[in-house]
């Protein structure tokens, strides 16, 4: 299931759960559960340990911290990219724990790395990335948009803008390397 598809299914789901519904929020769970213990094993062995138990307790801690947390989800934003950014936090948080440095870890998710601090607003933060994606070539655009914001695979990426798929990375590395340098140019303008 692409990530769009996963978030066309939870939004609906997950904004249920969070007017009452008890049913709703525990297949919220159940869902958001596979998809994110998937997640935490591949960036555990990334790291340097792929244990089941390691990846359950990293698992449990992020469905409390989703749960404590449900308060916060803006609920114009994706859901999916909010309980990701919690997941991935407290994984860092257990590497850092356990001795080891959460740098072995890869910007997986750099398009939602460059939304900003929640402070700043959701609306605000939406803008700039907006703005950061506008000042890109168009194909760098369509890429980005297709891989990162709608889970589509680089190789349908590359197909429908007619590139291949090493173009295809390479272009998506460098455009968001380019909107992390605007952002990081807005911010510091006062």
């Amino acid at each position: 299931m692409s990530l769009h598809e996963l978030e066309t299914q939870l939004r609906p789901i997950f904004l249920a759960a969070l007017a009452g519904d008890a049913a709703a929020y525990r297949l919220f769970l159940d869902t958001i559960s596979v998809r994110l213990r998937g997640y935490l094993r591949q960036m555990l062995v990334r790291a340097g340990r792929g244990e089941a138990s390691e990846a359950e307790d990293v698992l449990q801690e992020t469905l409390l911290a989703l749960h404590l947390a449900r308060h916060t989800y803006d609920a114009a934003s994706p859901v999916t990219a909010w309980a990701h950014a919690i997941a991935r936090h407290k994984l860092v948080d257990h590497l850092r724990r356990s001795g080891r440095h959460a740098g072995a870890l890869p910007l997986d998710d750099e398009a939602h790395q460059l939304a900003g601090p929640v402070e700043t607003g959701a609306a605000e933060a939406r803008l700039d990335l907006e703005r950061a994606m506008a000042a890109l070539p168009e194909r760098t655009r369509l890429l980005i948009g297709q891989v990162k914001l709608r889970g589509a695979s680089i190789a349908e990426a590359a197909e429908s803008t007619g590139m291949t798929e090493t173009a295809a990375k390479v272009a998506i590395h460098r455009g968001l390397q380019a909107m992390a340098k605007f952002l990081s140019k807005r911010r510091a303008t006062p």
